[in-house]
């Protein structure tokens, strides 16, 4: 599953790489990147948070049904898809009205004509995000793992084709006026829902293998009911952390040409770590913690949360670190080709660089999320979202009125990782008083481990990029970077893993003997 899910987060990356070098870091990336995830934002709206946070727990303990939770599941997909489809319509119709929340065209540095255009072409993936959302989720809670782990790589193969035909297509864009019948639009919008919809399809027949029928359903049982409770508390979480989300979108948009796209591509490099180690980690946790607060096995499930916390502290930290010193580089050398600017590439990579040490604070605010949840409580999450939002909005408009139009995405996503770590703490003082001890001091002391370990790597990472500089004088600004993010990511990873491997750290042990174990098949 870490596998398919590293080529998934890699292919997903390089058709972001793709559209980039095809159609720059400006308005048109920018307009394009907001429209592709308004689809996102209206399925979490409608569905998405509470299918990814109680639907599994609650399939898990429906198992224990006497037909296995068949009709249980048939009533959930039944209810799921309709509102799903019904959703889907409205948001297509209202468009311009979503768009319009999104930018800010008053400073003249987005376009929301075009971004409206895109939408009303990616708007209807919403309904196949629903679908692969609830067959996933009937799938894991059957332990089948592959499947959903393997679509979104089929998904970016789509994508890529997609990018590679709106390269070829003779054209540009029209930005003034927006035309709908533009070629390369029709192309780009159709060619990425196409991907989703696939995506989606590939796990029917994965899912009547494992037995499973579906039939239409249509009633409310008591669990149902339950589901219903559980749901509005995460739509709430959902729709708080949207008012998030807009703020964003609205000071990125009215800063320096680019800033979405930048802000797009940083956090998608951002998520890579944690949609590697992290999501593979809590899918394969989710309905063990599930079974165990189920059965009101407490110890269990402690022990299950320090050891997922321990597990991403000792494989996220250091590459935190590796991000924090290789970043500029990463962002000129990924992203600075063909269209796209290397002054906005270097952004970029700034960005990612001042933000890096979110990363393990965003995996134990998603792992605590999901204990809570196994617990059947939905309330706390979105209490604790509202704390987080309150602290994020300030500090975003504090951004957009210091910082320079140019610096102002670096700044949202420095305020991004702040915000996690205040979930983070409060998370853990939350569970704390609901669980009892933790294993606490456990954490803590991986964590100082690991801490120390990233930082001696990133300071051998900078002396050894003083002696390449000294080698590479008057090399160009690519060639420079690709140089320098071989050099410091080998450097910091090797210094801090082996830093970590000195030190005994028991929660390295699986991560080493599984490489071993591929080496010697190789």
């Amino acid at each position: 599953m870490a596998v398919a899910t590293l080529v998934s987060r890699i292919t997903g990356f390089v058709w972001k790489i793709q559209l980039a070098w095809v159609a720059g870091l400006g308005v048109v990336n920018d307009s394009f990147t907001v429209a592709n995830t308004l689809p996102n934002i209206v399925y979490e709206l409608l569905l998405g948070g509470v299918l990814a946070s109680v639907v599994v727990p609650l399939l898990v303990r429906s198992q224990d049904d006497p037909d296995g939770g068949q009709e249980y599941t048939n009533r959930l997909l039944t209810v799921g898809m309709t509102m799903l489809f019904a959703g889907t319509v409205v948001a297509v119709a209202l468009a311009p009205l979503l768009t319009g929340l999104y930018m800010d065209d008053s400073t003249g540095k987005a376009n929301s004509e075009l971004a409206t255009a895109f939408a009303y072409l990616l708007l209807p993936e919403i309904v196949f995000y629903g679908l692969f959302a609830l067959l996933s989720a009937i799938l894991q809670a059957k332990h089948v793992f592959g499947p959903t782990a393997w679509a979104p790589v089929i998904n970016n193969l789509v994508i890529m084709v997609t990018i590679g035909l709106y390269a070829i297509v003779p054209g540009e864009i029209s930005l003034d006026p927006v035309r709908m019948g533009d070629v390369k639009l029709l192309v780009l919008g159709v060619g990425v829902t196409l991907g989703i919809v696939v995506q989606a399809l590939v796990l029917v027949p994965a899912l009547r293998r494992t037995g499973f029928r579906y039939r239409w359903t249509w009633g409310l049982d008591s669990r149902l009911k339950e589901f219903g409770g559980l749901a509005l508390w995460i739509l709430g979480y959902v729709a708080i952390s949207q008012v998030g989300m807009v703020v964003t979108t609205r000071v990125l948009t009215a800063g320096a040409d680019g800033g979405a796209s930048i802000y797009s591509n940083a956090w998608l490099l951002f998520q890579l770590p944690y949609g590697v180690i992290g999501v593979s980690l809590l899918t394969a946790i989710m309905p063990r913690l599930s079974r165990s607060a189920a059965d009101g096995d407490t110890r269990k499930l402690i022990g299950d949360l320090s050891l997922g916390s321990r597990l991403s502290t000792v494989m996220l930290v250091p590459i935190s670190a590796v991000l924090t010193v290789a970043g500029s580089a990463v962002g000129i050398a990924l992203f600075g080709v063909g269209e796209a600017d290397v002054a906005d590439a270097a952004r970029l990579g700034d960005a990612l660089a001042f933000s890096a040490f979110g990363i393990l604070p965003y995996a134990l605010v998603m792992l605590q999320l999901r204990v809570f949840y196994a617990m059947k409580d939905a309330r706390t999450p979105t209490l604790i979202m509202i704390v987080m939002t309150v602290v994020k909005i300030p500090l975003l408009y504090f951004c957009s009125d210091r910082l320079r139009p140019e610096d102002v995405v670096i700044g949202v996503l420095l305020v991004n990782s702040l915000t996690y770590v205040v979930g983070a703490v409060l998370g853990q003082m939350w569970l704390w008083v609901r669980l009892g001890r933790l294993q606490s001091m456990r954490v803590v002391r991986v964590i100082l481990q690991t801490i120390v370990a990233g930082a001696a790597g990133v300071l051998a990472a900078w002396g050894a990029t003083i002696l390449v500089d000294m080698l590479l004088s008057g090399a160009g600004p690519r060639l420079t970077a690709w140089v320098h993010l071989v050099v410091q990511g080998l450097v910091t990873a090797v210094v801090a893993f082996g830093l970590l491997a000195a030190f005994r750290v028991p929660e390295l042990q699986p991560a080493t003997q599984r490489i071993t174990r591929l080496v010697r098949r190789g």
